[in-house]
């Protein structure tokens, strides 16, 4: 919670800058209060149960159940009434669902039983699905710049004070190589990544958009072989054009039927 807390503290100052900056005002209006809110909250449930999963439970089970992403967005989605999906889109999600569970089994790692932390990376995956939809009406008003940083300062704001016994015995002495992954993880994972989130959310709305996100431990396993020399499995890669084969069948459109001939 110190290493989550500081972090969004620092992403928060950087995107209420460029927004002040950039649009001047951070200013939401009444009516979406409501919302923000909600956001804020799922947001923070977010972060709690992807940390403290990843305490209970091991790595390869979080990624495991972080593939129920499309799955749970296109629920609320669907309930919502912000998305009506096909059945082609829900096997889309299934398909890709395999894909992340043949990426997490071939990456040779534990998988775990333990009741608490699984739940907690179920939880996570929920309120991340959670939030993507209750921020696409908050989309059609606002920069994905000026959101960030109204969302990421008021998160900010229960991560300190849940986070504040573990920040006040945390020694904040590291060397220099730490504080550029520190910073990167800022910049790169929070500020860029998020903006790209919205503005996908935007364009191709929350379920679509998770489907690409259940890339990242296949996407994880290719930087880890060409940074670290790590093995890729054929199960790996079997799981990656798996998800890739369920992002192509949700982006594919039927074909509009002829018309009738004279």
């Amino acid at each position: 919670l110190s290493y989550s807390s500081v972090r969004y503290a620092c992403a928060a100052v950087l995107f209420a800058a460029i927004t002040l900056a950039w649009e001047g005002s951070l200013r939401i209006g009444r009516r979406q209060l409501g919302l923000i809110v909600f956001c804020t909250a799922v947001l923070f449930a977010n972060q709690l149960s992807f940390v403290y999963a990843l305490k209970f439970t091991t790595a390869t089970t979080v990624a495991l159940l972080f593939g129920t992403l499309p799955i749970f967005t296109a629920l609320f989605a669907r309930g919502s009434g912000v998305e009506h999906l096909s059945l082609r889109f829900w096997l889309a999600a299934v398909l890709s669902f395999a894909g992340v569970a043949l990426v997490a089994l071939g990456s040779g790692g534990d998988l775990s039983a333990n009741l608490k932390g699984d739940a907690l990376a179920v939880l996570g995956s929920a309120t991340w699905a959670a939030y993507s939809v209750a921020i696409s009406p908050l989309m059609r008003r606002y920069s994905p710049f000026r959101l960030s940083a109204v969302l990421l300062l008021a998160v900010t704001v229960p991560l300190v004070l849940t986070g504040a016994p573990q920040l006040a015995d945390q020694s904040f002495e590291f060397s220099t190589l730490v504080w550029l992954g520190f910073a990167f993880a800022v910049i790169g994972p929070l500020v860029i990544t998020n903006l790209l989130w919205f503005t996908a959310i935007d364009r191709v709305g929350p379920s679509r958009a998770s489907l690409f996100a259940n890339l990242q431990p296949f996407l994880a396993a290719i930087v880890a072989l060409l940074l670290l020399s790590e093995e890729i499995t054929t199960v790996q890669v079997a799981g990656g054009l798996a998800i890739g084969g369920g992002i192509v069948l949700a982006s594919r459109r039927a074909v509009p039927p002829e018309p009738p001939g004279d």
